[in-house]
């Protein structure tokens, strides 16, 4: 399956991937861009992987340390250490016990939904994919500071605007949705509104029901999994 076809909640979440579709990684364990690719920005932040339901939102998985997440103007890609969560080429372990990677491209995002830190959590911004197979929308949290989330989210929406408004071929938009597009790649000084909707977007598809998260005996979990959470 091509990368484009194949994201993050399948490629490297997916337990059973083996088609080595996650981002390319140099031996300093820091993303290779591809040729006409720019990097945007690059962050330390904690993240976990979320399924958004009708009446429900659970915490799939969650990786122990913070990741590098680096921004460019094609995608989003995390790099982090975690236990089986991930299979990696053995070149780029290097004394790593269990290197994590994972990406999203930006025609997938449909939405952003961000929080202000409170005196139980972090600060934290959702991206949020729509998917084919499946009314759950699957989601990356990405959790840091108040100021490292208002960053990312005014970092992504920009970029993921323009991204769709320079590639007609790929993302075919609507006049009003270019016009909302539009809006949103300009910078904004201002903190931005707690959710945001990325028109264009393009659904990305499960192979099945159960390809983000199978049911598990609960000593077969992954690490940081959490069942039925709201």
């Amino acid at each position: 399956m091509h990368d484009d076809a194949s994201p993050f909640f399948i490629a490297p979440h997916r337990f059973d991937a083996m088609d080595g579709t996650g981002p390319t990684l140099d031996r300093r364990h820091e993303l290779v861009p591809d040729s006409d690719e720019w990097m945007l920005g690059q962050h330390r932040v904690d993240v976990a992987g979320h399924l958004l339901g009708p009446t429900e939102a659970r915490r799939t998985w969650a990786l122990p340390n913070p990741v590098t997440l680096t921004v460019t103007d094609h995608r989003l890609v995390y790099v982090g250490t975690g236990p089986q969560l991930a299979v990696v080429d053995a070149r780029h372990r290097r004394g790593i016990s269990a290197l994590v990677s994972g990406q999203i491209r930006w025609q997938w995002p449909s939405r952003l939904e961000s929080s202000a830190s409170t005196a139980d959590a972090p600060a934290r911004l959702l991206v949020v994919c729509d998917a084919l197979r499946t009314i759950q929308q699957p989601a990356l949290a990405l959790i840091g500071s108040d100021a490292q989330i208002e960053q990312l989210s005014q970092e992504i929406r920009r970029a993921v605007a323009t991204f769709r408004l320079t590639r007609p071929e790929l993302v075919d938009l609507s006049p009003p949705e270019r016009d909302a597009l539009s809006r949103l790649a300009v910078a904004s000084p201002r903190p931005g509104p707690a959710r945001v909707i990325l028109p264009g977007s393009l659904p990305v598809e499960f192979r099945s029901r159960d390809d983000y998260y199978r049911p598990r005996s609960a000593d077969q979990m992954p690490y940081g999994a959490v069942s039925g959470q709201r």
